[in-house]
């Protein structure tokens, strides 16, 4: 073998082993960048559980709070009859007392 077929023999080598350097590079590039694409994907579906749990919370909320005004509508319904009540309830009363003032003063 001569000096010149051991130098190119020797750099071949030294190719050789740059081209596996660059493959193992290459495959860790690779890997990284799905594990990138992987990582965002999870961020995104994280994004959307959480935005699907704050919709369910509004509605829950909202639903509350409609049923809460209905309450206070009804509470405002039976207040207003309870004060008619009372209106004629004190009515009453008065024209009682009127008609044992009248029947009184009449004897």
């Amino acid at each position: 073998m001569t000096d010149l077929e051991r130098i190119n023999e020797k750099l071949q080598r030294q190719i050789d082993a740059q081209n596996a350097r660059i493959d193992n590079t290459l495959t860790k590039i690779d890997m990284m960048l799905a594990e990138l694409r992987d990582s965002r994907t999870e961020m995104r579906d994280r994004d959307n559980q959480r935005a699907a749990e704050t919709r369910e919370l509004q509605t829950r909320f909202y639903t509350k709070i409609d049923a809460l005004d209905n309450k206070i509508d009804t509470l405002g319904k039976h207040v207003q009859n309870l004060t008619v009540a009372a209106i004629v309830g004190f009515s009453a009363v008065l024209v009682a007392v009127g008609g044992l003032v009248v029947a009184t003063i009449s004897k």
